[in-house]
């Protein structure tokens, strides 16, 4: 007979086993989302303990991906939307994707999973016509999601969903976190490949007292630097814009941590964001950078 005993990555807790009429029928406890289960009510069937501990666990390792991530990483649900951000200087979000280090930006509540490259891909402009409307679409917008996305491994392109990223203009300066969210949420763009918001860079940052709007991040900049991740002494493009009278500038973080703006011919570091499928499992690793996540689908 097959044992399955508790480990690291996913723990249970048996909340009672209670032998009657020749079957054994058992309870079970998911830490994650406090989901209880029931072989009794489930229709699986056991005639000795063993066999019920052995049901219950082969049960509970199936939970989804993301849950995993939450568990393992004590991640807390951001409070604008239904998702679970990594936050701070040294998270353990890294995975391995296409062969490459990328990092885990947020777990969504409907199990997918957003993630960027750890590194950028080259200095590239966002729109070579100087438009920043990205739905346009934007020069770069093509790039990524023809001549980029086919040049990424099958595994990964089938590891990818389509979904829907936030492309609405953003005011330059903002004190208020959660009217920029409402305000980047006000238009979609769907698709495969893109890059991170402005609201998202702020949102990693563990500071939000001294670092969690547009304009705290940029009077404290030297500070905010050393609390997020994301920081990586480099320029590179976000996905948010705002209107201007005289030209269509985009929002990017500078190599100092504020988040500067530029016209969209200017070419500068792109992290490209993709989102993986609710369907892919973990292989191994714990999410540390000698460590990193490894998934399959």
């Amino acid at each position: 007979m097959k044992k399955y005993f508790k480990t690291n990555l996913i723990g249970f807790i048996i909340a009672g086993i209670i032998v009657s009429g020749g079957f054994v029928f058992a309870a079970v406890t998911f830490p994650s989302n406090e989901v209880s289960y029931s072989n009794g009510t489930s229709g699986l069937k056991s005639t000795d303990v063993q066999g019920a501990i052995d049901e219950l666990y082969e049960t509970c390792t199936r939970l989804p991906t993301g849950e995993q991530i939450i568990e393992n990483a004590g991640l807390e649900k951001d409070p604008y939307e239904c998702r679970y951000f990594f936050t701070g200087a040294t998270p353990n979000n890294y995975i391995t994707f296409n062969n490459e280090t990328w990092r885990i930006i947020s777990v969504e509540c409907d199990g997918t999973i957003k993630i960027m490259r750890e590194a950028s891909i080259g200095d590239i402009a966002w729109d070579s016509s100087n438009y920043n409307n990205w739905a346009r679409p934007a020069s770069l917008n093509t790039y990524l999601n023809r001549t980029y996305l086919n040049g990424l491994n099958s595994t990964a392109q089938s590891q990818i969903v389509a979904k829907d990223f936030s492309i609405g203009v953003v005011i330059n300066g903002n004190n208020d976190l959660e009217n920029q969210i409402n305000d980047e949420n006000s238009k979609k763009w769907n698709g495969k490949v893109a890059l991170v918001t402005v609201s998202e860079y702020l949102r990693t940052n563990s500071n939000q007292n001294m670092c969690g709007t547009f304009s705290k991040n940029n009077r404290q900049y030297s500070d905010c630097k050393n609390t997020n991740w994301m920081f990586n002494n480099n320029n590179w493009w976000t996905l948010s814009f705002y209107d201007s009278a005289y030209y269509d500038p985009v929002f990017y973080v500078s190599g100092s941590s504020t988040i500067a703006n530029s016209g969209t011919t200017v070419a500068l570091g792109i992290r490209p964001a993709v989102y993986l499928s609710s369907d892919i499992k973990i292989t191994g690793g714990n999410g540390s950078s000698s460590n990193p996540y490894t998934i399959s689908k």
